[in-house]
């Protein structure tokens, strides 16, 4: 509201203004308000007709009254009429009532869309201004649909002021935020994209907003915008802050705009013209050299400004993930803020370098931090940045640093924040079992774990490690005899007697030999738990008595004389009566046979996703369509299983009637074991020890693994390749994990392992919008030769995708002989009606099926002079289309799946690898040389193997990488 002073001549309102502030009570106030209220309905309905100066001065009293709290109910037409004077005081306070109270379903709505299509005509700037403001605040569906059309006429207009088209950019926005059905650029779209070139930084900035917004949702149509804003950008960050006076903040030039454009570029991927994107390099470049420079303030305004342009530079660099040098440096940047006295920094290089774990160019470069985010973690004050930093530990963790970086969490975990326990939890159980190779250090972990933080460990983690034990014999005894002395603690985690009464009950004859964990002993330990334990944990421990009695028949009469006893078979609770009778009439009329075949060993249980990361998946929420690929990198090799067991697991599945407390670990819900030989389809489907996110239970799920698409797509003929599917499927020759595919309605990532000739790919379908896509299918077919070459078998999504969410896609493939071609994958849609077809090529490759190969130099050597006939060599000389980094060299020719022999090659600066490919049919022995002449900057790439074919694409894809 105007400020009110003498020079205004609103006397009459400075003096209610005064009234209600001297006012005692709140019951004067409101006499003095309906007072006044009255004054001004007799003048608004009095006969003399009043001047613009007086209804001015009304309408504001007015406004100030609902400003208070209190409800107005007239006054409107007046206001309305405010808006046809030529006065600009007058007009600016008819537009001030209509944006406050009148709303979007308001019968003044037309004479409203009158009085504003007036000033709009009226190219009086000032005028022009106040409308499209009104227009703006108020955004009805009814506005939008009279002046879609008209507003970017003018914003496009030659000869419209500048600050009229700030305000009608700005404008046209909120109209598109709330109608973007009919807010339709068409033809202005290319003049609108122009804009970003206007002379006017004002323009720009209002501009950028609106085509960044518009970019989200049709980004085709504004994919030139790329171009312009990558030169608009490079002006700004290559000029001096006296370049850009007006728009200098504490001597940072033009920050907000810098910030904006560079937003605008995440909404695209990497421009394909190689001078654009070299301009672009150079800007990230510039902005990280600048970040590096002293200040040249004190003040907090210039950090915070030159900071928000480093960190939006970082996202844009995450974004790409295919500049390995910015990527580097920029997790060298990011760490120089992890010790920085300010906390939001420290927070944000937290939250940014965990997006940089997972980038396969930048890992190492944070791993090298990783003793600042341990500090991080134990002396930070605030829990929110405590959080990120557990969250990076979690992100960089792999083989080489998983013991300190799960010693470091236990650790912390017995002083965490309760609000962070159960997500923490989660990640130690999900690393300590990803990376365990002793799984005497995996049980230890758990065990620690349960003592630690008992009441955040979730039914989950505790089932996993039973999994676990169960499907690995070495582990078995170890684990018996670490429970059984983690239950002679005093006082024990309900947990933890859940643990052990599972694990004694199976394997407590391994640990019986020694008198000190003899069969009685181990029962009197867990019976001394019992009468403190819930009603599911006695019954878990009823069922591990009976088993008992069918490992130690020496145990029979004692654990006869419990489950007889008042306590058990007239016990409150039916499901523990029924468990005593039944086991105790088991004990009693069954033979030592019988008893030996029904509480006989659990058997393994079935490949499946851990249900630990299904649970921190679900913790997170579907979140950043930005796919959680849990780290990208190679997962453990645990035979754990799926979501079955319990105590209903150690008893008889007769026994008992089953009951709520009988299905503790999902046992319904399981796929049935079966003792028959897996087929050659199971095969395929459980071949790997830990199958991904949502792979089948067993073999006998099979039957959801489809290779065609449903009915509701067939309609519809697949989309021809996109034209930059083989620029995709080159960036995935060298990795596994990554985006394959995004646009602003998708994105796909990708996850894949490979064991000989077979792979399981997981791709993760997101939709990035807020509205569901309907009729949702993908496609995956093998052209021409292909089908005899590869067998591939896809699971069906989904058809409904609900905004914001992701589903996910298991895609199971085996390697029947060598092949060259990719298999093509094809997704359709619907997005508020019109069908999306999109088809890509699966990053499927010969090298994907390379077993690496470690060979002496003598053998290496000999075996390359047998393969020495012409067909055999496929040879390659070219330029060097990235930097000659010796790190990125030897990650690339590790991630081709080769083994990298050292001292083999006479000139150091020459790499050698040797791999066997694969296949079912039969396998191919490759060996390697890349010879690098920095100085020209080309390389000599040379392949042989024992199959010409071979050869030759191994060595056309490797070509593409460097």
């Amino acid at each position: 509201m105007p400020a009110v002073s003498k020079g205004d001549g609103m006397r009459g309102l400075a003096v209610f203004i005064s009234d209600i502030r001297n006012c005692k009570s709140k019951e004067a106030e409101i006499k003095r308000i309906n007072k006044e209220l009255a004054n001004i309905r007799s003048k608004f309905k009095g006969d003399k007709a009043l001047d613009g100066y007086s209804k001015k001065k009304y309408v504001c009293k007015l406004l100030f009254i609902f400003l208070l709290g209190h409800d107005i109910d007239f006054g409107h037409m007046e206001a309305v009429n405010l808006l046809s004077s030529n006065k600009y005081t007058e007009k600016q306070i008819g537009y001030l009532f209509i944006s406050v109270l009148v709303n979007s379903n308001s019968e003044l709505i037309r004479l409203i869309n009158n009085a504003i299509k007036n000033d709009l005509s009226s190219r009086n700037p000032t005028f022009m201004c106040l409308a499209l403001h009104c227009i703006a605040n108020v955004g009805s569906r009814e506005m939008a649909e009279a002046f879609a059309g008209e507003i970017p006429r003018i914003l496009v207009a030659g000869d419209t002021m500048d600050s009229v088209k700030q305000s009608a950019a700005l404008c046209l926005l909120r109209l598109y935020k709330a109608s973007p059905d009919l807010v339709l650029m068409g033809e202005w779209t290319s003049r609108v994209v122009h804009l970003l070139n206007d002379q006017h930084m004002g323009v720009v900035t209002a501009a950028i907003s609106l085509i960044t917004c518009l970019s989200s949702k049709n980004p085709d149509e504004f994919k030139t915008c790329v171009s312009l804003a990558v030169s608009r950008l490079s002006r700004i960050v290559s000029s001096a802050s006296t370049d850009l006076q007006d728009y200098t903040y504490y001597f940072v030039p033009a920050p907000w705009l810098s910030c904006k454009l560079l937003r605008l570029l995440q909404c695209y991927p990497p421009p394909e013209d190689g001078a654009v994107k070299g301009r672009l390099v150079e800007c990230l470049e510039t902005i990280l050299n600048k970040a590096q420079e002293p200040p040249k303030s004190k003040k907090v305004q210039h950090s915070n400004a030159k900071n928000a342009i480093l960190f939006e530079a970082i996202s844009l660099i995450i974004h790409y993930d295919s500049e390995p040098n910015l990527l580097v440096r920029a997790c060298n940047q990011l760490g120089q803020f992890l010790q920085h006295r300010e906390t939001n920094l420290r927070y944000l290089a937290l939250e940014s370098m965990c997006t940089l774990a997972s980038s396969e160019f930048s890992h190492e470069a944070v791993k090298t931090h990783i003793e600042t985010v341990i500090n991080a973690l134990k002396t930070e004050r605030d829990v929110s940045v405590r959080q990120r930093a557990a969250d990076l530990l979690y992100a960089m963790c792999d083989r080489s640093n998983a013991k300190q970086i799960v010693a470091e969490m236990l650790s912390y975990l017995e002083t965490a924040d309760y609000s962070i326990r159960e997500e923490m939890v989660l990640k130690v159980a999900i690393l300590a079992e990803k990376y365990a190779v002793d799984y005497s250090w995996y049980v230890d972990t758990i065990l620690n774990l349960i003592r630690i933080a008992g009441d955040y460990v979730s039914e989950e983690v505790w089932y996993r490690v039973i999994q676990i034990v169960i499907n690995r014999d070495d582990v078995q005894g170890y684990a018996a005899k670490t429970v059984f002395e983690a239950l002679q603690a005093p006082a024990c985690h309900e947990n933890m007697v859940k643990v052990g009464g599972y694990i004694l009950g199976e394997f407590g004859n391994l640990i019986a030999g020694d008198p000190r964990s003899s069969p009685l002993v181990q029962f009197n330990l867990l019976h001394s738990k019992f009468h403190l334990c819930s009603v599911p944990t006695r019954a878990l421990l009823l069922s591990a008595y009976i088993k008992f009695i069918n490992l130690f028949p020496e145990t029979k009469a004692t654990i006869q004389e419990v489950l007889r006893s008042d306590s058990q078979i007239r016990n409150s609770d039916v499901e523990l009566q029924q468990r005593a009778v039944e086991y105790l009439k088991l004990s009693s009329i069954a033979s030592t046979d019988v008893l030996a075949t029904v509480l006989e060993e659990m058997p393994p249980f079935p490949e499946r996703e851990s249900s630990i990361l299904a649970k921190l998946k679900k913790k997170k929420g579907p979140g950043a369509v930005s796919v959680e690929l849990e780290d990208g990198k190679e997962r453990g090799e645990l035979n754990g299983g799926g979501d079955r067991g319990g105590d209903a697991a150690i008893a008889a599945s007769n026994a008992s009637t089953p009951s709520p407390s009988a299905d503790l670990l999902g046992l319904r819900s399981a796929a049935p074991v079966s003792g028959a030989a897996p087929s050659a389809g199971s095969l395929l489907v459980d071949v790997f020890s830990e199958a991904g996110p949502a792979a089948s239970s067993s073999g006998a799920n099979d039957d959801c693994f489809l290779s065609s698409a449903p009915p509701s797509a067939a309609s519809e003929d697949p989309a021809p390749p996109l034209p930059e599917s083989d620029e995709l499927l080159n960036k995935f020759v060298c990795k596994n994990n990554g985006v394959l595919f995004e646009n602003q309605l998708l994105q796909i990532g990708i996850k894949s392992e490979y064991r000989q000739n077979l792979g399981r790919m997981y791709l993760f379908y997101g939709n990035k919008t807020s509205v569901q896509f309907v009729s949702f299918s993908t496609t995956v077919s093998c052209p021409g030769e292909l089908q005899s070459q590869l067998n591939v078998q896809t699971k069906t999504v989904e058809p409904l995708v609900e905004g914001g969410a992701q589903v996910q896609q298991v895609i199971n493939i085996e390697c029947l002989t060598d092949f060259i071609d990719a298999p093509l994958l094809n997704i359709k849609f619907r997005y508020g009606g019109a069908l999306q077809n999109i088809s890509l090529k699966l990053p499927v490759t010969i090298n994907k099926f390379f077993q690496p190969t470690e060979m002496a130099a003598a053998d290496f050597f000999q075996r390359w002079k047998q393969l020495s006939q012409p067909q055999q060599e496929a040879q390659k000389i070219f330029k060097a289309s990235h930097g000659m980094d010796t790190e990125v060299l030897k990650a690339k020719l590790l991630g081709l799946g080769t083994a990298l022999l050292e001292n083999v090659d006479p000139n150091p600066e020459n790499y050698v690898c040797a791999g066997v490919i694969q296949t079912k049919a039969q396998q191919v022995g490759c060996l390697l040389r890349l010879e690098p002449n920095a100085q020209a900057q080309m390389y000599r790439l040379t392949l042989r193997s024992s199959k010409d074919t071979v050869s030759q694409r191994v060595c056309d894809l490797l070509a593409e990488q460097f």
